[in-house]
């Protein structure tokens, strides 16, 4: 049994925390929890919920859904915007938080059209939201790694390393 904090994903969109969450879970022998999976699986798309509802009602969706992650020991990936909330901040205390990065140049062809709420400009809509966000993402970061023109085996094991030290 692991009797560490889960491991917790954060970073801008695109940044590959879903791909490379569920490989350094399965390198950890541990489950996998995608925030963004969680809301849609329970709720519906999430371009809708923001068409509907607003951003606001899904922060408060997303909330509960990391809050309710953080209890169960998996290697855990946020949204990009998780981190926002302060409420969620603080429920990030404690645990092993790795910042993926990436690079515009690397992010811009991962970005899917129409199926990202907040980006509907694409890539420099990206730009702006990283730019608004970083800081809050390098304050929780206890390690960082680039995902940007990198072997998703090379990010996944050093993400692994750093997590068993």
């Amino acid at each position: 049994m692991n009797d560490r904090p889960p491991v917790v994903l954060i970073g801008p969109m695109g940044a590959g925390k879903t791909r490379m969450g569920k490989r350094i879970a399965r390198r950890l022998g541990t489950g996998f929890t995608d925030t963004d999976a969680v809301i849609v699986a329970e709720h519906g798309p999430i371009a809708a919920i923001f068409a509907e509802h607003g951003e606001p009602y899904f922060r408060s969706l997303e909330r509960a859904a990391v809050a309710h992650a953080l209890t169960g020991g998996d290697v855990v990936a946020l949204g990009g915007g998780a981190v926002l909330d302060p409420q969620t901040r603080a429920e990030l205390a404690g645990h092993r938080i790795a910042l993926l990065t990436v690079s515009p140049e690397a992010v811009a062809p991962r970005l899917d059209g129409g199926k990202r709420p907040l980006i509907a400009d694409g890539i420099e809509d990206w730009k702006r939201i990283y730019a608004e966000r970083q800081a809050v993402y390098e304050e929780l970061a206890g390690a960082r790694f680039d995902t940007s023109f990198r072997r998703a085996d090379d990010v996944v094991e050093e993400v692994v390393a750093w997590a068993t030290t």
